[in-house]
């Protein structure tokens, strides 16, 4: 059974165009991507909006990085459709160029392409990043989806210097959300159309300590998972470790126990709520990107968030 909370929050920007990726700063701002807008920008505490850089394609994650660089998961590009006051992806775009890993110097707004192939295989649709304590991020791959097929999903391991990029885990499907807990032994990963959180365990950095074979199944096992039609996108992990999962149609955040035991909703009046990240005092204050209405909201959350690596507070 799910319990669900109508919190208490406050709108800090609107005219956002599908935001995703939040980051939040320790100077109070909250920088994010604008996947229909094709940018990195800088939301300040008084809800003006910055555009630090133009990527192109469809970036889709951010987070802080070694050297203060903001590294971004673009997707390659995606069409939009849009109706008055809402807006919302519904296929990969006609000038799609592929998806990459890119980083950004968010003080000059210069950008360079890391990583857009594994093996010789080009990226599809990079989502989301988390980045360890041993200079890497683990992302997840969600492919691309068009008229009469999709991509299968994966969940790639890299060195933040460049020198060094893994598959390692596949096929999953439609990977998004990917978070580590607070002692860097799991690896969360949430599927879109499942509504499923997978955990896998690391043996070292870069990883996965359990077999890899064909199915799921045999690589992590299921924390939780939503019925109904729901679907999860991004997330992070707080300081107890719980895992937030932004939750589309119903329009939440999900706070998922780490036994898997409880799961408590968050709603808010958005159907794509689509990520969530932790700042304020004492990282008690959760952003949440509020995609269709192109809004970036904040609420208490219960909990203390978990300290990012490379965010110094």
């Amino acid at each position: 059974m799910v319990a669900t909370f109508k919190p208490a929050f406050k709108q800090i920007a609107s005219g956002l165009r599908f935001p995703e990726g939040p980051v939040a700063m320790p100077d109070g701002s909250v920088i994010l991507v604008e996947i229909e807008r094709r940018t990195l920008s800088r939301v300040t505490p008084d809800g003006r909006i910055h555009v630090i850089a133009t990527l192109g394609g469809g970036p889709n994650g951010a987070a802080m990085g070694p050297g203060g660089k903001i590294y971004v998961t673009n997707n390659g590009g995606l069409k939009f459709v849009e109706r008055p006051g809402k807006l919302f992806p519904v296929l990969q775009a006609e000038d799609y160029v592929g998806g990459s890993i890119q980083v950004v110097d968010p003080q000059t707004g210069r950008f360079d392409t890391l990583y857009d192939r594994c093996d010789g295989r080009r990226l599809c649709g990079p989502n989301d990043l988390v980045f360890d304590g041993a200079g890497g991020f683990w992302f997840t791959d969600l492919g691309k989806t068009r008229e009469r097929d999709a991509d299968r999903g994966a969940v790639y391991y890299a060195k933040a210097d460049g020198s060094r990029i893994q598959e390692a885990i596949f096929p999953l499907e439609r990977p998004n959300g990917i978070g580590l807990s607070p002692d860097e032994r799991t690896l969360y990963v949430v599927e879109t159309p499942t509504a499923r959180c997978w955990s896998f365990r690391l043996s070292a950095p870069g990883q996965i300590e359990s077999a890899n074979g064909p199915y799921r199944g045999e690589k992590g096992k299921v924390v939780a998972g939503l019925g109904g039609y729901q679907m999860f996108d991004s997330l992070a992990v707080d300081g107890e470790g719980h895992i937030c999962v932004a939750t589309l149609i119903t329009g939440a955040v999900s706070d998922i126990w780490p036994d898997g035991s409880r799961v408590d909703q968050y709603l808010l009046p958005d159907m794509m709520v689509t990520n969530v990240c932790f700042g304020g005092p004492q990282l008690r204050t959760a952003y949440a990107t509020l995609s269709m209405g192109g809004t970036l909201v904040s609420f208490e959350w219960p909990r203390p968030g978990l300290s990012l690596r490379y965010l110094n507070r």
